[in-house]
């Protein structure tokens, strides 16, 4: 049994096995067990030692080989003049199918150059004289190329070379080519989606933008414009709504003086009005008439900047200046005159018609009559609204923001007593509302639910998203190339995703294509490394008696 802790050596000499066999014997069997000993396989030790298998590492098979003295230690400088010898002979080749298969795209070895020969005894049969040799010069070549393989066994060195290189390099370097075409291809399919779902996501917001100003995208300014030209129609529809307000209007009056116990003054005074007169004319609103002309400016031509052909230079930068012109003040010097004889154009005289004169408006007690001046903004007394006054109470922001704010004071109260209303009453709320008006008493929880979505509904009406988008397109002509401008930049965005997509799929396919190319290229390799294993193989075993020899870590 203590044979297993042996580290066992085969000898092939005779001389050698009983040599070591009697000095094995002669040893005690206590210097033997747990130590590690040579062992030579003799006749009744061990059986048949020719079935033990030799493993070799591959990677160290070029050193194995060398060790041993099976290859010369300079291998590769004959390796270097059969290549040339090989390169000569390859340019004088006769036609065979076989041959073109074995020259094309592949590393010419001593096994190959063996076929090569075997081929040439048939193609090159004719040349062959009496004595059994060849006078074709192709025939001769590929002997000398097969003997210079055979001397110091050259031929194994390389090959063993070969097939280190290739289980070591080729092999995982094209694995890895093809692992990485694989990882590309998966990350181009990933991207390729994000991209897909990036152009839909940037067109959904297209026509979401879109439909929030309440146009199709198809011409977008001149969609956005023809809203504004509707944007009067529904402000007057909005004022002509505030009339259903009458009763909120009253219960927030009576609630007001009620709480004050005195007549307060009417709340939301543009809010009455508007229910009263409609979406009128600021100039309206102001005077209490109706203009009679309304002069409305194109805020469009407006906004349009002045071109700098536009500009009237004169001549400025010219060298020529113009004489300057004399200008007459009125006033004179003369001798008569008074205060150094300078006439100062003042006359105490009441001639108004003079040249010169000044009238000051002073009477005849010296008070001054009082001068009306027009304030800036006010209503014109012809009766013709111009400029803000032109537009209408809901078009103004000078107006339309009180009435924005009167609807929220109202909301706000309705709320509040909504509140108040729904929580159980005591006897002070009972008590004190024991002397309100009618109004106030008749309300009911539902009444008062219907007044606030009443003006829940004005308000959104007036402040929703589109209509703020149509204030701005009428406050600020240039806010229409904005707007145009950011839906134009989510469709660019969304176009280019698309083209960024379709650069995805044709960079996948070349990645595909790629594998393609290099998966043929691997199982031709694998094949051809085996078949080299094979020959590497059943070459070794040959020098060993025909004992079985494995490459070991080859993982093909």
């Amino acid at each position: 049994m203590f044979l297993n802790t042996l580290n066992v050596t085969c000898y092939t000499s005779p001389c050698e096995t009983s040599t070591l066999a009697n000095q094995l014997a002669a040893l005690p069997l206590a210097h033997l067990i747990g130590r590690s000993a040579v062992f030579a396989v003799v006749p009744g030790i061990m059986q048949d030692y020719q079935t033990l298998p030799i493993d070799i590492q591959t990677s160290k098979l070029l050193d194995w080989l060398v060790d041993r003295r099976h290859c010369a230690l300079k291998w590769q400088t004959q390796v270097l003049a059969i290549r040339e010898k090989i390169n000569a002979a390859i340019q004088d080749m006769p036609e065979n199918e076989e041959i073109e298969q074995l020259l094309a795209g592949s590393y010419i070895h001593y096994f190959h150059c063996l076929r090569i020969v075997e081929i040439l005894k048939g193609t090159e049969a004719s040349s062959k004289n009496m004595f059994g040799r060849y006078s074709s010069q192709r025939m001769k070549d590929w002997q000398e190329i097969v003997s210079l393989y055979e001397r110091e066994n050259t031929y194994l060195a390389e090959v063993a070379s070969l097939l280190v290189r290739n289980v070591s390099y080729e092999i995982p370097s094209l694995k890895k080519q093809i692992g990485k075409c694989q990882q590309l291809q998966q990350e181009y399919s990933r991207r390729e989606e994000e991209h897909l779902l990036g152009a839909a996501d940037m067109r959904e917001r297209f026509y979401t933008s879109c439909k929030q100003y309440g146009i199709t995208g198809n011409d977008m300014r001149r969609e956005l414009q023809s809203l504004v030209s509707d944007l009067p129609a529904h402000l007057k529809e909005i004022g002509d709504s505030a009339s259903v307000l009458s009763g909120v209007i009253d219960l927030y009056q009576a609630c007001v003086q009620f709480i004050c116990d005195s007549p307060a003054e009417e709340v939301v005074p543009m809010l009455r009005y508007v229910k009263e007169h409609g979406d009128t004319t600021v100039y309206e609103w102001r005077t209490g008439t109706p203009p009679t002309t309304i002069e409305q400016t194109n805020q469009a031509e407006a906004a349009e900047p002045v071109g700098e052909e536009a500009i009237d230079w004169g001549d400025f930068g010219t060298e020529s200046v113009p004489a300057p012109e004399v200008i007459d003040y009125g006033i004179s010097v003369s001798e008569e005159a008074p205060n150094g004889g300078i006439d100062w154009g003042i006359s105490l005289e009441q001639e108004t018609e003079a040249t010169g004169a000044i009238d000051w408006n002073i009477t005849d007690d010296g008070a001054p009559e009082l001068i009306t001046v027009l304030e800036s903004g006010a209503p014109d007394p012809d009766g013709v609204a111009r400029g803000p006054d032109a537009l209408t109470i809901l078009q103004n922001p000078e107006t339309r923001s009180p009435f924005i704010d009167e609807l929220l004071e109202l909301e706000v109260f309705l709320s509040q007593r909504l509140a108040e209303m729904k929580e159980e009453a005591d006897v002070v709320s009972v008590s004190q509302f024991q002397l309100a008006p009618n109004i106030l008493q008749g309300q009911t929880t539902e009444s008062v639910t219907a007044m606030a979505c009443l003006v829940k509904d004005l308000i959104g009406r007036l402040t929703g998203l589109r209509m703020q988008h149509l204030f701005m397109i009428l406050a600020s002509p240039r806010y229409v190339d904005r707007v145009c401008e950011r839906l134009r930049q989510r469709l660019k965005q969304g176009e280019l995703l698309e083209v960024k997509k379709e650069l995805m799929v044709q960079r996948r396919q070349e990645a595909l294509q790629e594998q393609g190319t290099l998966e043929p290229r691997l199982d031709l390799l694998i094949q051809r490394t085996k078949e080299l294993q094979r020959l590497i193989e059943a070459d070794i075993s040959k020098r060993y008696n025909n004992r079985p020899v494995n490459l070991m870590g080859t993982n093909l």
